[in-house]
């Protein structure tokens, strides 16, 4: 091989050791970065489609609970009669009647109205702490993969330029006479595959970071990330002390639970009748009367019965839903633990290979520039470094799924205090 030849190599092996920091660099230099993960968060509380929902639902409950307190609105009634008649008609003059009808509640219906009106708004808030805690994981889940999408991309570009050199370092091979058409088309074939890899791995990144943008409701596009979640400055606090009853699930189905036992109660008062007092005054020719009266509804054909019927097998559902959402989180924690402890170590085990492959390539890179090893096993523990830090970066992903994932089941955002 001639000097000039190895020195290409050489250099083409030594750029490849650096690019990935380069293109890392060169990448986000001029890119629209999302704010780092807790201000990001802070800020979709008021944008964020999801949370907007949950929240409108929260209004609506508050508004049904200030209905609630109302009172019926009495009735005011003008009745003439005698239109017509003579003065001297044996039916009478004309008489004009003004009354005012006023319904009376019984059975405590305006309290229960009350009572599940305000049910209804502590069950809408539940609903809304569980949104936020689930908003919360897909946020950190959709950071964290627009972070790997990025560096999964700069893996594909030093690969894409690895190819490129050593098919060019192929080619010179087989012009000198030391190498077979074959070893160039092989070399062809490995660019070819990694250029598509790079046009797959930059489609996942743009996913990546629409999802996030769309889930954050920002107004412009993320193109780059302010900080990083796979690989943080400090390490993330995990909390192990979970009260099962405390879950943000089980708080939703115990306030679901409760305003439905409510609603049996205001369904069953209004199986009570509602008694309507009236007065008003009478006039007719020369005399003026006062007039009362009582009226009350006589309970034959409708007792609300189904209504309570329905009420209550709504509340034996609400209690069926309690009791899932009870051993779900029992499951899902102890479940989420084990993740955490099992991501860790996996992590762990992934960062030591990473150490090594990269170890290994240095080695092989210096016995190859002394002459000691053939340019196959340079590409070769190239590309096992770049399999190890794939290892890695999906290591990373799945133990900050496992971390964000035991934060929500606690109902707080990822790395609180």
């Amino acid at each position: 091989m001639s000097p000039s030849m190895r020195g290409r190599l050489r250099f083409a092996a030594a750029s490849a050791v650096a690019m990935l920091g380069a293109l890392g660099v060169a990448g986000t230099a001029a890119a629209d970065p999302a704010p780092p993960f807790r201000d990001l968060l802070a800020q979709a509380q008021t944008k964020a489609p999801r949370l907007s929902e949950a929240s409108a639902n929260v209004g609506q409950a508050e508004g049904l609970a200030r209905q609630a307190a109302a009172r019926p609105n009495p009735t005011v009634g003008l009745v003439r009669e005698n239109i017509g008649a003579a003065s001297t008609s044996p039916i009478g003059p004309v008489q004009t009647t003004l009354s005012v009808d006023q319904a009376l509640e019984l059975g405590g219906k305006r309290s229960a109205r009350i009572s599940a009106g305000r049910a209804g708004v502590e069950a809408a808030q539940a609903r809304f702490n569980l949104s936020r805690a689930d908003f919360a994981f897909a946020l950190a889940d959709a950071y964290a993969q627009a972070e790997a999408g990025e560096r999964q991309v700069a893996l594909a570009q030093e690969a894409l330029q690895l190819s490129e050199d050593v098919l060019g370092a192929a080619k010179a091979l087989v012009d000198a006479g030391k190498e077979a058409e074959l070893r160039s088309l092989q070399a062809q074939a490995a660019v070819t595959s990694a250029r598509a890899a790079l046009d797959a791995a930059r489609a996942e990144r743009t996913r990546a970071f629409s999802q996030l943008t769309a889930l954050a409701g920002a107004a412009s596009p993320f193109t780059s990330l302010a900080e990083s979640l796979l690989a943080p400055s400090a390490p993330l606090v995990v909390r192990r002390n979970v009260d099962v009853t405390a879950t943000p699930a089980v708080l939703a189905a115990e306030a679901e639970r409760e305003a439905a036992s409510r609603r049996v109660r205001v369904e069953r008062t209004r199986a009570v009748p509602d008694v309507t007092v009236s007065a008003g005054v009478r006039k007719g020719g020369y005399d003026t009367a006062y007039v009362a009266g009582v009226s009350i509804p006589f309970p034959v054909f409708d007792r609300n019965r189904g209504n309570i019927s329905a009420a209550q097998s709504e509340l034996l559902a609400a209690e069926a839903r309690l009791n899932a959402a009870r051993l779900d989180a029992e499951a899902e924690l102890r479940t989420a633990l084990f993740q955490v402890d099992a991501a860790e170590t996996r992590v762990k085990a992934a960062t030591e290979g990473e150490a090594t492959a990269a170890e290994a390539f240095r080695l092989t890179r210096i016995a190859y520039e002394g002459g000691k090893s053939p340019l196959l096993e340079l590409v070769n523990a190239r590309r096992a470094l770049a399999d190890a830090r794939t290892q890695t970066i999906e290591a990373q992903l799945a133990r900050l799924r496992a971390e964000a994932g035991l934060a929500r089941l606690q109902g707080r955002p990822l790395g609180d205090l």
